[in-house]
């Protein structure tokens, strides 16, 4: 079977790019490592998406698109993205086989970064986590760290201080790069503390975690800080399938036109993995809606042509 198009990735920018070419009757293929959604299906509240006065959570929504999409005539394959493969027909390699395609629409996402301090690796799901939404209610009444000073880490601390008995937020900058409004509301918490210019250097304890060792910036000055949990929100890694001939920016970001083109034919990249400045749920619907797009295009040209060939 050959699909019109197959997209890697189900998240906000895959699902919103599968409504669109399943609306315009492309049979349209979504290849999903793990569940719809991606980093918006773990987020809480979602405050800033059109339409939904009060926000929304993030996993609703997530299902909501997939739903949507579905109801269009996308299929959903739950696999791994290996590879991909130029061609008038392309290949998109997976753990458990292949597909063939006319288009393909890169929207695999981001991935987060870890720190890579002593310690991290061996507490990884017995302490460390990278989802305030998913462990929060293991640390009630306990003391976590947050690590991180952008949107993410605000705002999973704020949702942290509804779990914890003390929240102590670090960053090794002097200010943080979230949002005011995230920052106003830290100081309406009396159980978060924040600590500017500060790195951990290493997390310590037996079988679970006794403490971080922190580290001034600017002072150089040494402390231990006594926690039960560390949640990490430092950045994020795209999710960039390997040996695909993309061209990528330095940090792995696939980089395309204002039209999603990557610098395959035929291959087109959308949301968080796409070099941009902006990446936001919304950004990456209005990201999916344009890959799906072109895509039909690229399509329908590419037909006429084969048509008029002698």
């Amino acid at each position: 079977m050959i699909y019109d198009v197959v997209i890697i990735g189900g998240g906000p920018a895959g699902l919103t790019a599968a409504i669109y070419t399943s609306r315009a009757r492309l049979k349209t293929l979504i290849v999903e490592k793990a569940g719809c959604g991606g980093q918006m299906a773990i987020t809480d509240l979602l405050e800033n998406y059109p339409g939904f006065n009060g926000g929304i959570n993030g996993f609703e929504l997530a299902t909501k698109l997939e739903a949507q999409a579905r109801d269009f005539g996308a299929e959903i394959a739950y696999d791994e993205v290996l590879s991909i493969e130029e061609g008038e027909i392309k290949q998109v390699i997976t753990a458990n086989g292949r597909f063939e395609t006319k288009t393909i629409i890169v929207a695999a996402g981001t991935k987060v970064k870890s720190m890579g301090i002593p310690g991290e690796a061996k507490f990884i799901g017995r302490g460390v986590s990278f989802c305030a939404v998913c462990d929060a209610p293991f640390y009630k009444e306990k003391d976590v760290l947050v690590v991180g000073g952008g949107d993410s880490a605000l705002q999973e601390a704020l949702y942290l201080a509804k779990f914890a008995k003390n929240v102590t937020l670090i960053h090794r900058r002097d200010q943080f790069r979230a949002a005011k409004i995230l920052q106003e509301r830290l100081t309406s918490h009396k159980n978060i503390s924040v600590m500017y210019d500060t790195v951990p250097e290493e997390i310590a304890g037996d079988s679970v975690i006794d403490h971080v060792k922190l580290s001034n910036v600017k002072t150089g000055q040494k402390q231990d800080l006594h926690v039960n949990g560390v949640f990490v929100f430092i950045g994020l890694i795209p999710n960039t399938p390997k040996d695909s001939k993309l061209k990528l920016d330095e940090f792995g970001y696939v980089i395309t036109d204002e039209n999603m083109n990557a610098s395959l034919a035929g291959v087109f990249a959308c949301g968080d993995i796409r070099k941009k400045k902006l990446r936001q749920v919304v950004t990456a619907a209005s990201d999916g809606a344009q890959a799906a797009i072109s895509a039909q295009h690229y399509i329908e040209e590419h037909t006429i042509a084969k048509a008029e060939r002698p």
